[in-house]
């Protein structure tokens, strides 16, 4: 792409309908960008099957992702199988398939023929290796790639950052973040491409932290999203609440890189889940995507694991937040 083309964003693929993916259609439709979202087909019935079920699972969630529950009619469903030559239509490619260099490099591999000539390819990964995954990539393509990573859910969290690898075209990345900023309304930080960027790298450290004072002290996590929540000037989701709404494999995934990745790190003997963590992710209990993993809604309640009584009890933490502040 020479660097005096004029660059619009006018249609964008969103690789992968799970939270993330879904989400940043929606944002994108929000903005006015035209927007394809990509799934798996359906094994019966309509091959857009699963992608439907996304998008309308977007008008169900809080806070909504969406400016309005109709603009979810303008995300256009789309499948691996029938539907890669949209693709060459679109100016910008978003992958937000899960967190396996494996299953990102044989998706790359896949879509690579359909890119159009000119087409952005970035990756949504909140921290594996942007260098690697450029390697399933065509050689002639390698310049248009880059990480892109959003962070949930992204029509309300401000920061993206901005991942070049070794073969990325800096103007490719110049013109990403002029979109990032002007359609998307989106604050970008430009990251090397170290294990988990900037964000993850420092947050889930504050995580892991939390984690273990959490049980070093004897505290509900209900207390803890109290106390390191809205009253410290964090987001009210705090500490245990905001694992539930990243995924509790996400953030598996995010700690094993680290774990993986930084052997000579000091800290790096801290880089490890905590057994009830662990029970969790075997469940199945990965957080607000299925609907339980450290807190749940039961009815009208929203209750918390309590590691004491072995099961779910009523969460303490609104009243909690009012004893505090009164």
């Amino acid at each position: 792409m020479a660097a005096t083309s004029p660059f619009l964003v006018r249609k964008v693929a969103v690789l992968g309908a799970g939270v993330m993916g879904s989400q940043i259609a929606a944002h994108l439709v929000n903005a006015g960008v035209e927007a394809i979202l990509f799934e798996l087909p359906a094994k019966d019935g309509d091959p857009n099957g699963n992608v439907r079920k996304a998008i309308d699972s977007l008008k169900k969630l809080e806070p909504s992702p969406l400016s309005v529950s109709s603009r979810a009619d303008y995300i256009e469903a789309a499948n691996y199988d029938h539907d890669l030559a949209l693709l060459k239509e679109c100016d910008l490619v978003i992958e937000a398939i899960s967190e396996r260099m494996d299953w990102k490099k044989a998706l790359y591999e896949r879509v690579a023929p359909h890119l159009g000539e000119n087409t952005i390819f970035a990756s949504n990964t909140s921290g594996l290796s942007i260098n690697a995954l450029s390697e399933a990539m065509p050689e002639h393509a390698r310049s248009r790639f880059c990480g892109v990573h959003f962070f949930n859910p992204p029509r309300y969290m401000h920061l993206v950052e901005l991942i070049p690898g070794r073969t990325t075209d800096a103007a490719i990345l110049d013109r990403l973040e002029e979109f990032l900023v002007t359609t998307l309304g989106k604050g970008v930080v430009r990251a090397k491409d170290t294990p988990n960027f900037i964000a993850n790298r420092v947050g889930v450290f504050a995580i892991l932290a939390a984690f273990h004072h959490t049980q070093k002290l004897g505290l509900g996590f209900d207390e803890v999203d109290v106390l390191t929540g809205a009253l410290i000037g964090r987001p009210k989701s705090a500490t245990y609440r905001t694992a539930d709404v990243v995924g509790l494999d996400t953030l598996a995934h995010v700690v094993n890189t680290m774990k993986d990745k930084l052997p000579d790190d000091p800290w790096h003997r801290y880089y490890q889940l905590p057994d009830w963590f662990t029970q969790l992710l075997d469940q199945k209990a990965l957080g607000q995507k299925t609907g339980r993993g450290i807190y749940r809604k039961h009815g009208r309640e929203i209750q918390v694991l309590d590691l004491k009584q072995g099961a779910y009890r009523l969460s303490a933490g609104k009243l909690m937040r009012q004893s505090f502040l009164f």
